[in-house]
């Protein structure tokens, strides 16, 4: 396997930014982790070309989503980034953007909304609890 392709640091791009066809074949590359052009194209609910599938790869590339490899003269594309790490930094614009930087407000938001309900508040709170005893684990140990 050759080494990822990349000239320089890609931008951070704005997740909330993609189009639909560009978090469509996003949504591929990150369910199936390790994809060809053609993949993407069969995976795709609407038909589309093999160029209009081979620039848009590249587009997610340029904007760092998503990175290629040469593995038997044909482009591996693979995620450059975690579904989770991408959907953190939406959040993070929308919190900057609309909740003048309250994670708080964003999240009453989405509990008034019935976006998020109990159980998930629940399991958040869980998470959470066990980042922080990782944090204080690991204080512990440097200090």
């Amino acid at each position: 396997m050759k080494p990822t392709r990349r000239s320089s640091p890609p931008p951070r791009h704005n997740p909330a930014e993609l189009g639909e066809l560009e978090s469509s074949i996003l949504s591929i590359v990150w369910r199936e982790r390790s994809v060809t052009a053609e993949q993407v194209r069969e995976g795709l609910e609407r038909r589309l070309t093999d160029s209009t599938v081979r620039t848009m790869l590249r587009r997610l590339e340029g904007k760092g989503y998503i990175e290629h490899t040469l593995e038997n003269r044909a482009f591996v594309y693979r995620p450059a980034e975690s579904r989770q790490r991408v959907a953190g930094r939406a959040a993070k614009r929308i919190v900057d953007w609309l909740c003048a930087g309250s994670v708080e407000t964003l999240l009453v938001g989405m509990v008034d909304s019935k976006v998020l309900d109990r159980a998930e508040l629940q399991r958040l709170a869980k998470r959470i609890a066990a980042v922080r005893e990782l944090d204080e684990a690991k204080s512990e140990e440097k200090g």
